[in-house]
């Protein structure tokens, strides 16, 4: 059992703290939402991306165990899908019994000691993530994801072990040998139930992580674990425990018994000036509720680090200071950057395979569809996934009892900047189509799904949304459009609606979707052909399977309100319809507006190829006002224009 003392390290050092002879420094290293970024490739622009990809990430693992003596080395879930390799191998490889994934053949190659599982794992099936994790030569850990259900988390059979004890010898500066068995548990957001329940029902349930953490613990300490590392698939958010929280990382910190958290799930860095504000989160230390964390963004762009100096006292590990670190693995300019070649290695046979396969020609786009105003109501590139979905949901809807309701379809701009950084923007250029330019449409493998909602549900639905923009205050010059706290695929258009926002009013929800303003409107107009909805009317709403299930809390998105659940994956709807279609071209109709704001300008962000496209939105009267220092064009959009 670790006891906490209070002794602070300064200076803290890479080299093996100056605490005398007792002092035993361990490194624990974290990768985390890998999303399948392997190779440092961008397949949506079919361009190397040297920024991204565990194979550059791989470099400063190697960098980071070298400059301490004990290392080891984790990663926090959502590593299967994310990248049109992760699609080829799930669907076009069907990796059979004894086929080696290329993240598994990467992992194995950098000698992880654990992983833990994330929500986007089961994205492709239980089956096919179990047949992945067979040739894992490394332990997977999850202890809230379960198969069936006993009368208290021990009880439970879970998915994989809920836990580890890794034996480790550790060495001091002076070159002796401590002995410490390290346990190693694992989260994931009970949630995932929900958002894949079309690949989950009566085959996986979860429990809350908190409660999950409570049970398993003691288990461990009395297992003989010295120490605790939670491998947490769960992001820095609210400071009260609640029953099936999704981002449970400072409650969870709380639990007695663990030493160290490692975070993930929302792609965001800590320690960052991001979290200074909440509740008993430290930036300056690196701590959560005392306890040590970090959370190291996505996509292989950085590495986690937490350094623990450890003492033993007696038989007891105690805990004389900790550092942690969010380190950038993009290259400097003038040093060498050339991938780890055990990485590409592992996946090079895949990787150029799946090169092949998204270059294959599958039409061709009429015009430019892109997403760099995709918040300021240019929705082309939405619009085309939005009437690809109508059109499969009102076929297979032929016959039923509700093919006489009107089908709307919801769609959010999942590649809008962001957090994914200035170059994270979809762009399909007028000419030729291949897959890669519908996966980068729709980059998720969600499967469709379609929900039998009100009016007022769905004038809720964009009420939702609206909480993508911060609050306008007329005759205000500088005030940033975008509220950043709420990713693009939270931010959805409902077509072919013609909808109208009052941005000077307050947001009804937060941008986690609770309620927090009763009178709060921001949609001042909502209507279909001509015709405000009518708030008691039924309508079919067009979304995809992890929506329906409740993901990002929005109004009627349920179980009890599914009318259409279906295998078919969107993108593979996408690709039927522009077949069928002859082409990729956007429906004329719909429309997302503001209503004008005399003498307001507000300052909107951008990818900076954007202004090949400044005529798009000429109505804005849009001004150029430089690059952000993470690349990101600034343009000071006039208001006093809208309707």
């Amino acid at each position: 059992m670790i006891e906490r003392g209070n002794a602070l390290l300064n200076p803290l050092t890479f080299s093996g703290f100056t605490a005398g002879q007792r002092g035993v420094h361990l490194r624990i290293i974290e990768t985390t939402d890998l999303h399948l970024h392997l190779m440092p490739y961008d397949y949506y622009a079919d361009r190397p991306a040297k920024g991204v990809g565990l194979a550059n990430a791989a470099r400063m693992i190697e960098t980071a165990r070298g400059e301490a003596r004990n290392t080891v080395l984790f990663d926090n879930g959502d590593f299967l899908q994310g990248t049109p390799m992760g699609d080829y191998v799930a669907h076009e490889t069907q990796l059979a019994e004894g086929d080696l994934h290329p993240v598994i053949g990467a992992m194995n190659a950098l000698r992880y000691d654990a992983i833990t599982l994330g929500n986007h794992e089961f994205n492709y099936g239980i089956d096919f993530l179990m047949t992945t994790l067979a040739r894992a030569e490394f332990p997977i850990v999850s202890s809230n994801l379960i198969t069936r259900k006993g009368a208290s988390p021990r009880e439970d059979q879970t998915l994989v072990r809920p836990y580890v004890l890794l034996d480790r010898v550790l060495q001091d500066e002076n070159g002796f040998d401590h002995p410490i068995r390290i346990g190693i548990i694992g989260f994931a957001p009970p949630q995932v139930t929900m958002w894949d329940s079309q690949n989950l029902a009566g085959r996986l349930d979860a429990r809350d992580i908190v409660d999950s953490a409570r049970a398993w613990i003691p288990e461990m300490r009395e297992a003989g674990a010295d120490i605790v590392v939670a491998l947490a698939h769960t992001g820095i958010g609210a400071a009260r425990h609640s029953d099936g929280m999704e981002n449970a990382a400072i409650p969870l910190a709380r639990s007695e018994g663990i030493d160290a958290i490692l975070t993930g799930h929302s792609h965001l860095l800590f320690p960052s000036p991001v979290f200074d504000k909440l509740p008993d989160v430290d930036v300056a230390t690196g701590t959560i509720a005392g306890k040590p964390a970090v959370m190291a963004g996505c996509w292989g762009a950085h590495i986690g680090l937490i350094d623990l100096l450890l003492t033993r006292d007696g038989g007891t590990w105690r805990v004389l200071g900790t550092r942690s670190e969010a380190r950038a693995v993009t290259p400097d300019s003038d040093a060498p950057h050339d991938p780890d070649p055990r990485v590409t290695e592992a996946v090079s046979s895949h990787h150029e395979r799946t090169l092949t396969a998204i270059r294959r020609p599958v039409g061709e786009a009429k015009e430019t569809l892109h997403s760099y105003f995709s918040h300021l109501g240019v929705t082309a590139s939405l619009r085309v996934v939005a009437e690809a979905q109508r059109r499969y949901v009102s076929e297979r809807l032929s016959g039923t009892l509700h093919e006489s309701l009107p089908i709307l379809s919801a769609v959010a701009p999942y590649k809008s900047g962001g957090r994914g950084g200035p170059q994270g923007y979809t762009m399909v250029p007028k000419g030729p189509v291949a897959l890669r330019h519908l996966a980068d449409l729709y980059p998720f493998p969600n499967a469709i799904a379609a929900l039998r909602l009100t009016g007022a549900q769905v004038i809720e639905w964009l009420e939702r949304s609206a909480a993508a923009f911060n609050r306008i205050r007329p005759g205000s010059q500088e005030t940033p459009l975008r509220n950043n706290d709420v990713p693009g695929y939270n931010f959805e258009v409902i077509h072919p609606l013609d909808v109208v926002y009052d941005l000077s009013q307050p947001a009804r929800y937060d941008p986690a979707g609770a309620l927090i303003d009763p009178e709060a409107r921001r949609v001042v107009q909502a209507s279909l052909d001509g015709a405000a909805l009518d708030p008691e009317a039924h309508y079919i709403l067009c979304t995809n399977s992890y929506r329906a299930g409740g993901a990002g809390a929005f109004s009627g998105a349920e179980t009890a309100n599914i009318v259409l659940s279906d295998a078919r994956v969107t993108r593979d709807i996408l690709c039927d319809h522009v077949s069928a279609q002859g082409g990729l071209s956007a429906e004329r109709r719909g429309s997302l507006l503001f209503t004008a704001l005399e003498d307001t300008s507000a300052i909107f962000e951008t990818g900076p190829e954007a202004r090949h496209f400044l005529t798009d939105i000429e109505t804005f009267r849009p001004v150029e006002r430089g690059l952000t220092r993470g690349g990101f064009l600034r343009l000071k959009v006039d208001l006093s224009g809208g309707v």
